[in-house]
């Protein structure tokens, strides 16, 4: 007799983004100033570093951006560079190329020109920042609506 397994609802997705231990608190900080992410909550190290450690108390923080929630996680183990790896965070907005000077101004650099058409985000604009702990950022228009899934 088979098994009936039991159904998962899942209440949220939570992109976690790994950064080395020094940089935790400038990373929230980065994407608070870039992005306008609003810091929902923060969990402290344990212990706590000792002032010869000089390393910041944070564990990770949860951040709020366009209705959406992410964590960056201080993770020591965190890869240097993220590149070849194939993840990318993606933010909509109606002025692109404002959101791109917004970021770089905060310390992110452009990769690439701005595109326009099939090759974006499903139709629209679309250009490609990358943080300064190595996660590169869409900044797309809104999309267009894709061609549903045929079951």
């Amino acid at each position: 007799m088979a098994q009936q397994q039991a159904q998962v609802k899942f209440t949220a997705v939570k992109p976690q983004l790994m950064v080395k231990t020094p940089k935790a608190v400038d990373a929230v900080n980065f994407y608070k100033s870039a992005f306008g992410a609003v810091e929902a909550g923060r969990s402290a190290c344990c212990p706590p570093p000792t002032a010869e450690q000089n390393l910041p108390n944070i564990l990770c923080a949860q951040l709020e951006l366009a209705g959406c929630s992410f964590v960056v996680y201080n993770d020591d183990s965190a890869p240097q560079k993220i590149e070849g790896i194939g993840n990318q965070l993606c933010l909509e907005t109606d002025d692109v190329e404002a959101a791109i000077s917004k970021a770089v101004s905060a310390g992110a650099v452009v990769e690439g020109e701005v595109t326009e058409g099939g090759g974006a985000c499903c139709g629209g604009r679309v250009g490609k920042v990358k943080d300064p702990y190595g996660y590169v950022w869409l900044i797309c228009s809104p999309s267009n609506k894709c061609a549903p899934v045929e079951a």
